[in-house]
């Protein structure tokens, strides 16, 4: 008998027939014999249309409260399920993010998994049932109900499936799998049939349809990831654990294009050019939650003074800019400014490594195409340049078809 995980997302329990289709598909892994846990997101759109309702009776929510409320959309969609399959004759239960012993830290919005005690998941299966778990949240020390961000759900499918030392994750969405670049903007992009969790994660960081954190905890407890769509039978994409002694030679160099349009910009101008100020910079940053990129530093001619850039999501651009201003007179910044119109672009391998000219073959086709570059950071298997948010999909085609991603197999 074997013990899997599931995770469904929003879209593949958008309504009420939605949620009905994944309780078939559930109840036909219990018929084959095997366990399941069924991680699940809110329905559709819930968690927007929560904070949208949040911001209409306070600009700025408390993010204690907001982050018990936002919890509320994956309780309806763990009940629903539930009571679908009981319908179906099926014995399920619905356990909420708390109940299944996921604990995080204090930090809401952002809270990161601290543990998981599986005690509870394990009675149920040994019961015989089917376990529904609310994804994307969790509890405190505090007994606070916190959030996991963006994609937190496959974070918590992930994190259940090392604790419960589960034979693989199944993450089913709106796709069929990990493509070489968004389908939605690559007619050609090509489906991957596995992938490994080192190219995984730049992809996944670098805008790809995984959540970076939830790639992590599977390299580190070696979960098996399946990806694939909740809407047809088509195979998906494994992520995986691949052979060190893999030759690189016989594979393709790069492994995919990714993107994100969340990118803003901050310069700070003009900051004393001395040991410290860096980290009186982003120290606060960090302590406020909000995660940096990119980083530039460009020192003058006459070594007194530095321009400082560098990256956050959009979504965390004022409060960055509000923390950078308190901070302005300590660092002694004549000027601030920002921009919130671009765009994130990388080529992703792991056959990239200690192999020339991939860079300039990026910066190339980029330049061929008209598309200027901001900036750039590197890790040893990505390559990521920040450009015009409106040329955001045509750099993904171009550079698709440069690195001739279209003849993948």
């Amino acid at each position: 008998m074997a013990l899997y995980v599931h995770k469904y997302g929003g879209s593949s329990v958008a309504d009420a027939e939605k949620i009905v289709d994944v309780a078939r598909r559930l109840a036909d892994v219990h018929d084959a014999g095997h366990q399941v846990v069924t991680v699940v997101s809110a329905m559709g759109d819930t968690t927007d249309e929560l904070i949208e309702l949040a911001q209409t009776v306070a600009r700025e929510p408390d993010p204690r409260e907001l982050d018990l409320l936002l919890s509320t959309g994956e309780l309806v969609s763990i009940t629903l399920l539930s009571m679908a399959l009981r319908n179906l004759g099926y014995d399920a239960i619905s356990l909420s993010g708390a109940q299944a012993g996921i604990r995080t830290d204090n930090t809401f919005g952002k809270a990161r998994i601290s543990a998981v005690d599986p005690d509870r998941v394990r009675r149920e299966l040994a019961a015989g049932r089917l376990v529904i778990v609310a994804g994307f949240q969790g509890l405190t020390p505090d007994e606070d109900i916190t959030t996991l961000g963006r994609g937190g759900s496959d974070t918590t499918a992930v994190a259940l499936a090392a604790a419960l030392d589960a034979d693989r994750c199944d993450i089913y969405t709106d796709v069929e799998g990990i493509y070489t670049a968004d389908p939605r903007v690559v007619a050609g992009a090509q489906k991957l049939t596995d992938v490994g969790y080192e190219e995984m994660l730049e992809l996944a960081a670098a805008g790809a349809k995984m959540h970076p954190r939830s790639i992590e905890l599977g390299a580190v407890y070696n979960v098996p990831i399946y990806v694939a769509s909740s809407f047809s039978t088509a195979p998906g994409t494994l992520i995986h654990a691949t052979p060190d002694e893999e030759n690189m030679e016989d594979r393709i160099k790069v492994t995919g294009i990714a993107y994100q349009t969340n990118v803003a910009k901050v310069t700070v101008q003009g900051v004393a050019d001395q040991p410290g100020v860096a980290a009186a910079l982003f120290e606060p940053l960090a302590s406020a939650g909000i995660s940096v990129d990119t980083i530039v530093q460009n020192t003058s001619a006459d070594r007194t003074t530095t321009d400082i850039s560098f990256t956050v999501a959009t979504t965390d651009l004022a409060r960055a800019l509000k923390e950078i201003e308190r901070l302005q007179p300590a660092v002694g910044a004549a000027t601030i400014i920002s921009d919130d119109t671009l765009a994130s672009v990388s080529v992703v391998g792991s056959g990239m490594q200690n192999t020339p000219g991939y860079a300039s073959r990026m910066f190339r086709i980029l330049a061929d195409g008209g598309i200027n570059i901001d900036m750039i950071t590197t890790s040893e298997i990505r390559i990521s340049c920040i450009i015009n948010q409106q040329r955001a999909h045509d750099a993904v085609r171009l550079l698709h078809e440069g690195f001739q991603l279209d003849l993948a197999s």
